[in-house]
């Protein structure tokens, strides 16, 4: 028997699976006695829930169809199908059916927790905090509600008020282990996260067919807790502003382990917006930007413009609540007049303001850049430009102008090319400094064709492959490589067996790392 051929048969024969098969094999043989009928409905659920569990999707969807058109308020069935449909992405009719169960049961917390949640990632926070105060009516001890409740007020700024949800919410819960979809034994794999947000993504990286991924959230953790079993650890903690008390754990959790580490958290500790200010400051080609942290009330006072002047700045100035992204809570401020009014807008007791780097070309368009550090490596992401200063890829002109995409597509040909030598070679050595194995730099250029840094950290998201639309056909290679390599940076961490399939599936790649 070869090698390949061994892994797979012991992977077969893996225990928990069998027993799961076992399990279904007795579900049908119970219905195979006695039919339909209201005392076998809880049997159909079960039956409908392992079938998922198996990941044999046309079955689950049918069973939990089949139940729900002779049983359609009932409870069980439909939040059970809810996190079936969710669990695949089907977020929209996932949000329905749950839905559904409040509907018929508005006294019931769970399914308004679960739809609270899938609001919540999809930034619907008004939304989200309805079903989770409702929920906490419902259960006032209700873990799950008041880590949803904890979340919404975090983002709304509300920080105190989210570390007590937080600490009711985690307190012997901090610990949670995903679904394993696969055939045989799982790598078991820690992801470390933050309570409070500032997280990586690792959702479209972690296979779930090959990896038994266990959530710790760090700062909530027992430090007497003993830690899963796990080969490897993904601390996926990325927003160094955020998340000081979620690190410092990290690192004192990582130390305890002899498992290799994702984005060892003490170089993440570093990247905050202040520090990489200072730190890429002297790399040549790099212009950082000046940063201070501030109280809101100074800025907010009739001392604020003073004070900025004092340290150095001039308007305009950016004013950014520690924390958020996509654009969120940033605003730039053109004159001293305007000052205390934006200041109040934003959420939190400081705030971070940052000098303008003016990234605008001949044609008045500001530009953003952005590459991803994997593994070491470099790997072409997006170009976003827009008539805005504060420019982002989902709220920028790329759709509609035929010239920004025919420039980005050139970008992520050949971005040695387009960028210059004097940017490529500071985006290496800002890569090398940062020593992580995920991360990304958000830049523009100036007209010396220096790198004027925006952002470099591990919160970069790399996002979904666009759709079918042919104008972004030439975005996909890009996408894929980046995506690749992630996942097999991964699995080179892990040690996984390159015979081992992963669910990941590849665009073909016109796009490869930067060389």
């Amino acid at each position: 028997m070869t090698q390949p051929q061994a892994e797979t048969s012991a992977r077969s024969a893996w225990r928990p699976r069998l027993a799961q098969e076992a399990r279904l094999a007795e579900l049908d043989a119970l219905l195979g006695q006695g039919g339909q009928d209201e005392a076998h409905l809880p049997i159909e659920i079960e039956r409908a829930a392992l079938l998922g569990a198996l990941d044999r999707k046309r079955e689950a969807q049918a069973a939990f169809i089949d139940i729900l058109r002779r049983h359609p308020t009932h409870f069980s069935a439909l939040n059970e199908f809810g996190t079936w449909l969710a669990a695949g992405g089907a977020i929209d009719a996932a949000c329905r059916v749950y839905a559904e169960a409040i509907l018929h049961h508005p006294a019931n917390p769970i399914a308004r927790v679960n739809l609270g949640n899938l609001l919540l990632r999809a930034n619907r926070h008004a939304e989200a905090r309805v079903h989770y105060e409702a929920a906490l009516n419902a259960d006032p001890d209700l873990a799950a509600a008041h880590q949803g409740l904890g979340a919404v007020l975090a983002d709304e700024g509300d920080r105190d008020g989210a570390r007590e949800h937080f600490r009711r919410g985690f307190q012997g819960h901090a610990i949670s282990t995903l679904p394993y979809r696969g055939e045989g034994p799982p790598i078991p794999l820690l992801q470390l996260v933050s309570s409070g947000g500032g997280n990586i993504p690792t959702a479209p990286f972690l296979d779930d067919s090959v990896f038994l991924t266990t959530v710790v959230v760090t700062d909530h953790l027992d430090a007497d807790a003993p830690l899963p079993p796990h080969v490897l650890i993904f601390n996926a903690i990325g927003d160094a502003d955020l998340c000081q008390p979620a690190l410092q754990a990290a690192i004192r959790l990582t130390a305890s382990s002899r498992a290799p580490v994702i984005n060892d958290p003490n170089a993440v500790m570093k990247t905050g917006r202040r520090d990489n200010a200072a730190e890429f400051a002297g790399l040549p080609g790099v212009i950082t930007p000046k940063v201070e942290a501030v109280p809101r009330s100074t800025l907010a006072s009739a001392e604020g413009a003073a004070w900025l002047a004092g340290h150095g700045f001039a308007f305009p100035v950016l004013l950014r609540s520690p924390g958020y992204h996509t654009g969120r809570n940033f605003v730039q401020v053109a004159q001293a007049v305007d000052l205390a009014a934006a200041a109040t807008s934003l959420p939190g007791n400081e705030l971070l303001a940052i000098q303008y780097l003016d990234a605008r070309g001949q044609d008045g368009n500001a530009r953003k850049y952005r590459v991803m550090m994997i593994g070491g490596k470099l790997f072409p992401l997006h170009l976003a430009i827009s008539r805005n200063w504060k420019v982002h890829y989902f709220t920028s002109d790329m759709a509609d102008e035929p010239d920004h995409r025919a420039e980005e597509m050139a970008f992520l040909q050949n971005p040695r090319g387009v960028l210059g030598e004097t940017a490529f070679a500071a985006l290496a050595a800002i890569c090398e400094r940062l020593a992580l194995d995920y991360a990304g730099i958000d830049f523009g250029l100036n007209a010396a064709g220096e790198l004027l840094l925006f952002e470099a950290n591990a919160t970069m998201v790399i996002a979904a492959p666009p759709d079918n639309d042919p104008r972004w056909a030439y975005r996909r290679g890009a996408i894929s490589a980046a995506m690749e390599a992630v996942v097999a940076m991964i699995r080179q961490k892990a040690g996984v067996p390159s015979a081992w399939s992963t669910g990941f599936k590849p665009i073909a790649a016109s796009v490869r790392q930067m060389a």
